[in-house]
């Protein structure tokens, strides 16, 4: 009885670990040769269409998702925007989700990111924008060629630089 009892709790126990295992959850967000979804942001002071990333068909967009809060996801957006500031073949969409305009300004201010497309998308880690490009397993970047396919991910500055010098 007593080895019984051994074998229930082994059992028991191997179950109550398997039942934390996460399935079917996507790892990573997005992947190379996925087409990056499309989307738009609206502006904050009179709710027209600010931007939409379709429009952009045609051209190679690095898009950058980053957050104040995210010290690395920062740094990276502002190497990245630093590689593109005389490229003329690379367009950067950097979006925020810092949940208050005054600190995304204040960042932007103090990192000195000079690209007329950066965004904030207020509603932080509950926005459409975030779940469609599934960014709860981190921050990422995007570099999509003139179809919108995903052609790099988690670029770095120097592999950026090479692909623009690349492409021309």
């Amino acid at each position: 009885m007593n080895s019984y009892v051994k074998w229930i709790f082994v059992v028991l126990l191997i179950c109550s670990l398997t039942a934390f295992v996460e399935k079917d959850k996507p790892t990573g967000g997005l992947s190379e040769g996925d087409v990056a979804p499309d989307f738009k942001i609206e502006s904050a002071s009179n709710g027209q269409p600010a931007f939409k990333l379709g429009n952009l068909k045609g051209k190679y967009v690095l898009l950058s998702f980053w957050a104040s809060y995210d010290a690395q996801s920062r740094m990276q957006n502002v190497s990245l925007s630093n590689v593109l500031r005389s490229s003329r073949n690379v367009e950067m969409v950097s979006v925020s989700f810092d949940e208050y305009q005054s600190i995304f300004k204040e960042t932007v201010r103090k990192d000195q990111i000079v690209t007329p497309t950066c965004f904030v998308e207020t509603e932080g880690e509950d926005s459409r924008l975030f779940k469609k490009y599934r960014l709860n397993r981190g921050f990422t970047n995007y570099l999509l060629d003139g179809n919108g396919v995903i052609i790099a991910k988690n670029i770095s500055a120097a592999d950026l630089s090479a692909y623009v010098s690349e492409i021309g």
